[in-house]
């Protein structure tokens, strides 16, 4: 375990928090847009590292979070068509549409499984040739490349009774979406390592050049996340505004040329909704129409639904645009809780409320 000890060296994590706080001479406002960050800030008590000048703000990072109540409708909808098993993620299961859940549509008799891979879904779709399985598929740049795999193989072995409700999303559109939304200060965001992965940092560009908003690629480990952070007020500091690398470990300029060749062989890119955000263009994948036969938007003759953002109370909207935190809602810790939640914010293990509730000091 040598490796990952590196990455929690107590000295080397007292060198880079001096080095930021030699920084500090102002209020700085970074921002996150992962959830994997966002834990990762609570869980190594980052936050209390530095004064309250440096104020660390999550985004849209998290893709359970960000997918609409009408798409949990929707998925809601198509569990109870017959013959259907409606297949997805572990944590998509508990999350709330406008009235019910998955769960709910579960415990009601709808057919609803979590498989741990689109593939899972395949193969049960492969050994109940009668049944029409649909994989609810939510997620970034991060796993749509496992999911165009998944429909490139079906066609291959000619699967007759396997689709695909994609509700996958691009990150840095909705970067850009929160930027010119302009609701709050952003000098830096702290650039998601695992969609990184998969687009490299070329996507980022426009953040630096066209709103002077510099971006630094993190990994995970506490000193990855306090050296983006001292990479980016350095930029600040120096009035630099670039999209750096701290992940070199594992992101290249490029990207994952060959996921990215997948993805688009099988996607092309859409406007989409967020939760919270609204629509945006060009952040969504559609499913090419030389695969339409396994999208389920267009084999399924259902009433796609149209609804409200929020329930109410619910003030998950404006915990992912960054202007308000899970403190602020008056259902945090008292009507909304992890095991009965009212929004997805408290829902997902990458949720900003889930977080806050673990790792945060807070009073019900």
């Amino acid at each position: 375990m040598k490796y990952l000890d590196e990455f929690h060296d107590p000295k080397l994590v007292q060198v880079l928090v001096k080095k930021v706080q030699d920084l500090l001479g102002r209020e700085f406002s970074l921002m996150e847009v992962c959830g994997t960050h966002a834990v990762g800030i609570f869980r190594y008590g980052i936050r209390d590292l530095f004064p309250e000048t440096l104020r660390l703000l999550s985004g849209p990072g998290c893709p359970v979070c960000v997918t609409p109540a009408e798409e949990i409708d929707a998925a809601i909808l198509l569990s109870r068509e017959p013959g259907v098993i409606l297949t997805t993620f572990g944590d998509m299961i508990k999350v709330p549409g406008s009235q019910s859940s998955l769960e709910m549509a579960r415990v009601d008799g709808a057919d609803v499984r979590v498989v741990y891979s689109a593939l899972d879904a395949l193969k049960i779709a492969e050994t109940n040739p009668l049944k029409k399985v649909v994989f609810f598929g939510v997620g970034f740049e991060t796993t749509s490349p496992s999911i165009a795999s998944v429909i490139s193989t079906a066609k291959r072995r000619e699967i007759k009774n396997f689709w695909i409700y994609s509700c996958h999303k691009l990150i840095p559109p909705a970067m850009r979406g929160l930027l010119e939304m302009g609701e709050v200060k952003i000098e830096g965001f702290i650039c998601p390592g695992h969609v990184s992965t998969i687009i490299g940092s070329l996507p980022y560009e426009f953040i630096s050049k066209d709103f002077g908003v510099p971006c630094v690629i993190s990994g995970f480990e506490p000193l990855d996340i306090l050296q983006s952070i001292y990479m980016l007020i350095r930029q600040i500091q120096e009035g630099r505004t670039e999209v750096e690398i701290q992940y070199r470990r594992s992101v290249k300029l490029e990207g994952n040329k060959k996921a990215l060749s997948k993805l688009y062989e099988i996607f092309t890119i859409a406007d989409s909704k967020w939760r919270g955000i609204g629509l945006v263009p060009y952040s969504g994948l559609k499913i090419k129409d030389d695969y339409r036969d396994f999208d389920a938007r267009t084999s399924f003759s259902i009433a796609w639904p149209e609804v409200s953002e929020e329930r109410a109370g619910c003030i998950c909207g404006q915990i992912l645009r960054g202007i308000s935190i899970p403190h602020d809602c008056p259902l945090f810790g008292r009507r909304c809780l992890p095991e009965d939640p009212v929004g997805p914010c408290m829902v997902s293990s990458e949720g900003a409320c889930a977080t806050y509730y673990k790792y945060a000091k807070w009073k019900a």
